[in-house]
Parts: structure tokens; C-alpha cells; sequence
């Protein structure tokens, strides 16, 4: 795969910790700062499936009551649409 450069500012602080992190996991600097990101971009996806979970979890009762065992409920038409789901005006 290739590579691309990036020049990155941070305080010495952060330069510091990030020195010490990566001798401490016997990588470089560069490749700690690279499984840093893959590892936030995974999560990213991972966070997401998780709240979508919860989030069903939490509002299965509802679902179940609007869909009436799993019969779907007509849904109500969005604004400039009629209840088949196409502009109104269009024919």
C-alpha cells in the first residue's frame, strides 16, 4: 500500500506521550499514530451498530405496537406527497 506523508503540530506534551507510547509498544511513532486512527475509525462503525442496537432495544415495544405483528402500518404521506409516496402533482 502506498504511502502518504502528513505533517502533524502538537505540543511537546503530546510529542512526549506520543514517543513514550510508541517505544513502549515497540513501533514507531509514525506507526503508532497510524493504529491510533485505524483502530478510532473502526470504533466509529462499531459505536454506530452499537447505538442502533440500543436504540431498538429500547423502543421494540413500539415498533411491535406500530407494526401490529408485523403487519405494516400505512405510513403517513410526507408533505407534497399523497399516500401512494408521489408528488402531488405529478400524474
Amino acid at each position: 500500500m502506498a504511502k502518504t506523508q502528513l505533517n502533524v503540530r502538537v505540543d511537546e506534551g503530546t510529542a512526549r506521550a506520543a514517543r513514550e507510547r510508541a517505544l513502549a509498544r515497540g513501533m514507531s511513532v509514525n506507526r503508532y499514530i497510524e493504529e491510533l486512527v485505524r483502530q478510532d475509525t473502526g470504533e466509529v462503525g462499531h459505536t454506530f451498530v452499537e447505538a442502533a442496537a440500543d436504540f431498538m432495544k429500547q423502543y421494540e415495544s413500539v415498533f411491535a405496537e406500530e407494526f401490529d405483528g408485523g403487519a405494516p402500518a400505512r405510513a403517513k404521506p410526507r408533505v407534497g406527497e399523497d399516500r401512494e409516496g408521489t408528488r402531488e402533482g405529478r400524474h
